[in-house]
C-alpha cells in the first residue's frame, strides 16, 4: 500500500508508529518524523507553538500543501493526524485534484473547544473521522470513537499509588514552553528534597539542551516520559499530551502553562472550555470533578506551584485516574489498523 502521511506534531508522529508497524510492506509519503523513512518534508520543520509562532511558516505550508495534493494522485490512501490549521486545507487541496482517494482523519480537530465551524469542513473533505476522545461524537456527525492512542503507547500503568522519592518535571517540548517555565520549575526543584527528574524530548541534541534549560546539574535527566512517570510519585507537567499520559499513569500533578499574552487573550476570547488539561476536559464532559489542579499564565509561580505540590490529595487523584482509564476504555491502535486496511 502506497500510504500519504501529514503527521506535523511529535505526538502525531507518537501515535503513527504503532499503526505503521503493523503495515508491512507499507510505502511512505509526505509529512513525518525522520525515523520512519524520508519524508517531502520532516515534521519538525513546522514545530511551532501558538499564533504568532505560525506567521512565518504560513508560506511553507502553502507550498507543502501544493506538493502534497500533487503527491495524493499516485498513492492508496491519505491519512491526517491532528494539526487542522494545516491538514484541513489539504484536504480541501487533495479532494479537488483527486476526489476518489480516501482520506482518513485521526485525532478530529477539537471543534469542541472552538471553530465549530470546522465539523462540516471535516466531514465535507474527510472520509474516515476517526475520534480518540468518547465525547466528540457529541459534535461530529460521522466521527467513529476508535479508542485513544495513549492506552496501547503506555505498557503498564500503575496499580496502586506509591512514594517513589523522586520527582518529575515536564516544561514542555516546545522551545518558548521550556524558556518560560524552566526557570520556575529551578527554583521549586531547590525547595523539594527528593530526587528531581527532568523529561527532555529524545530528538533535543546537546548544544539545545544547553541553550535551552541553563543549569540541570539538579536533576537527574531522562528522555522517556512513561518511564519517568513510572517512577515518580508526583509530576510538573506543562500542558499538552503530557498531561493525559501522567494522568493515565497514574501520578498526582499539577499542570502549568504560560503562553505568549497574544495567544492567551485569543485563546481566552474564543476557546470556551472551563480547563485546558485533556484529563480535566474529559472530566468535564463526564460532569466529574477536576482530576488535577491547573495554573495559567501570572498563576504560575513558585509559591503556587509548591502550594499545589503539598496540597494535592494523592490517593483520592490515583482513584480518579483509574476511573479516566475506565471513561477511555482501550487503545485505539487495532482499530485504526483495521481501518487502515480496508
Amino acid at each position: 500500500m502506497k500510504l500519504l502521511v501529514s503527521a506535523l506534531e511529535p505526538s502525531a508522529n507518537l501515535h503513527l508508529e504503532p499503526i505503521l508497524g503493523a503495515l508491512n510492506g507499507c510505502e511512505l509519503y509526505g509529512i513525518f518524523d525522520e525515523r520512519f523513512g524520508k519524508p517531502v518534508i520532516a515534521s519538525r520543520a513546522f514545530s511551532i507553538m501558538g499564533f504568532l509562532d505560525a506567521i512565518p511558516k504560513i508560506k511553507k505550508a502553502q507550498k507543502a500543501i501544493k506538493v502534497m495534493a500533487g503527491m495524493s494522485c499516485f498513492v492508496d490512501k491519505v491519512l491526517l493526524i491532528d494539526s487542522p490549521a494545516f491538514n484541513l486545507p489539504l484536504a480541501k487541496a487533495i479532494k479537488k485534484i483527486n476526489p476518489n482517494v480516501e482520506i482518513i482523519y485521526y485525532i478530529l480537530p477539537q471543534v469542541w473547544a472552538w471553530k465549530a465551524k470546522r465539523v462540516a469542513k471535516v466531514e465535507q473533505y474527510c472520509d474516515v473521522l476517526a475520534s480518540i476522545l468518547p465525547f466528540e461524537q457529541q459534535f461530529y456527525t460521522k466521527a467513529t470513537y476508535v479508542g485513544h492512542p495513549l492506552l496501547d503507547e503506555i505498557p503498564t500503568c500503575k496499580a496502586v499509588y506509591e512514594s517513589t522519592g523522586r520527582v518529575a518535571f515536564l516544561p514542555g517540548s516546545r522551545k518558548s514552553e521550556i524558556r518560560a517555565l524552566m526557570p520556575l520549575y529551578r527554583e521549586v526543584a531547590q525547595q523539594i528534597d527528593k530526587e528531581k527528574i527532568l523529561v527532555i524530548p529524545p530528538h533535543f541534541s546537546d548544544k539545545e539542551i544547553a541553550e535551552l534549560y541553563g543549569d540541570i546539574s539538579a536533576f537527574t535527566l531522562s528522555k522517556n516520559t512513561y518511564e519517568a512517570f513510572l517512577k515518580s510519585e508526583f509530576a510538573f507537567v506543562c500542558s499538552g499530551t503530557a498531561t493525559l499520559e501522567a494522568a493515565l499513569v497514574g501520578v498526582p500533578m499539577v499542570l502549568a502553562y504560560k503562553a505568549k499574552l497574544i495567544d492567551y487573550w485569543i485563546a481566552r476570547h474564543f476557546v470556551k472550555l472551563s480547563h485546558v488539561g485533556l484529563a480535566n476536559i474529559i472530566f468535564d464532559f463526564e460532569k466529574l470533578p477536576e482530576l488535577h489542579p491547573e495554573l495559567l499564565q501570572d498563576d504560575v509561580s513558585v509559591d503556587n506551584l509548591l502550594e499545589a505540590y503539598a496540597s494535592i490529595d494523592r490517593e483520592a487523584f490515583f482513584e480518579h485516574a483509574l476511573k479516566l482509564r475506565r471513561i477511555l476504555g482501550h487503545g485505539s491502535k487495532e482499530t485504526m489498523i483495521s481501518i487502515m486496511k480496508v
